[in-house]
């Protein structure tokens, strides 16, 4: 039996025909994303896109490379603008915005390639992902008033309290830059809850991690949406990872959604099975 099943709930559909935790049932979804789309020089590289996740649900975004996926975060992180369809987060119609402005809407994310700041300790990197909670303007840090060492102390102690999802703790006053690349990899989202997401974004989380160091991030990925009763929403090729903690599977192929449900639904689907296996050849 997956070790990891009783963190899973049974996916039941809403008035959209979307499907959601059972347990999300009664509250407003954190992402609607509806009919979205855009187009590269003609080429629809993603198209009516629809996906609805519930407010604490773990949710995986599949398909074989070159699907659309990474292109399908950075529609809901605004760096790309979509050209058509609607992207709600958490009710909000996210139209207009830019990445800073959906960032301190609730949305937050790490990428296929590790983003730190090297030459700065794992704490300050953490407190950079604080930026949008800073309660102290420009002339309070020049002059070092009362309000700014206030601050600066909410803001460590936030920051351990991040540190310690991971056992991060006594790295604190280590360049990021020294860590192993699975600390690299832990530090990145530490960084992107100390925005303090509801919906969390991991781009190819267990890339480069060793079987044990994967099942860890399993685990610590199912703690954080405990703990911050978030959404986290996940692309990923390791499929013991996704089948394991993930309860809403969507798959992509050539930028279009080819399945949704739950992993039981996703590994039985002959679309699925035939999008990253090949059709298999009549002799």
């Amino acid at each position: 039996m997956n070790r990891f099943a009783k963190s899973r709930d049974k996916l039941v559909p809403v008035p959209s025909d979307a499907l959601i935790p059972q347990r999300d049932i009664d509250k407003s979804p954190i992402l609607e994303a509806r009919h979205l789309g855009i187009e590269f020089g003609g080429l629809k590289a993603v198209d009516d896109f629809n996906l609805t996740i519930g407010r604490t649900e773990i949710a995986g975004l599949i398909g074989p490379n070159g699907a659309g996926k990474t292109t399908v975060f950075n529609l809901l992180t605004k760096v790309y603008q979509p050209t058509k369809g609607t992207i709600l987060i958490d009710g909000i119609d996210t139209h207009g915005m830019n990445t800073v402005q959906v960032s301190k809407i609730g949305v937050a994310r790490t990428f296929q390639n590790i983003r730190l700041f090297n030459n700065l300790t794992v704490e300050e990197n953490v407190k950079l992902g604080m930026h949008n909670q800073i309660k102290y303007g420009m002339v309070s840090g020049i002059l070092r008033t009362p309000n700014y060492w206030k601050q600066e102390r909410i803001a460590h102690e936030r920051a351990m309290e991040l540190l310690s999802i991971f056992d991060m703790e006594s790295l604190a006053n280590h360049k990021a830059g020294s860590l192993p690349y699975g600390a690299q990899r832990r530090l990145e989202i530490v960084r992107a809850l100390g925005t303090n997401p509801g919906l969390l974004l991991l781009d190819e989380p267990a890339a480069g991690m060793n079987p044990s160091e994967t099942v860890e991030l399993m685990e610590n990925i199912i703690k954080i949406r405990d703990t911050f009763k978030i959404a986290i929403m996940l692309i990923e090729h390791d499929m013991n990872l996704v089948m394991g903690i993930c309860e809403g599977i969507c798959v992509l192929n050539f930028g279009k959604v080819i399945a949704k449900g739950s992993p039981e639904d996703i590994q039985s689907n002959p679309v699925v099975i035939e999008a990253y296996l090949g059709k298999k050849k009549e002799g």
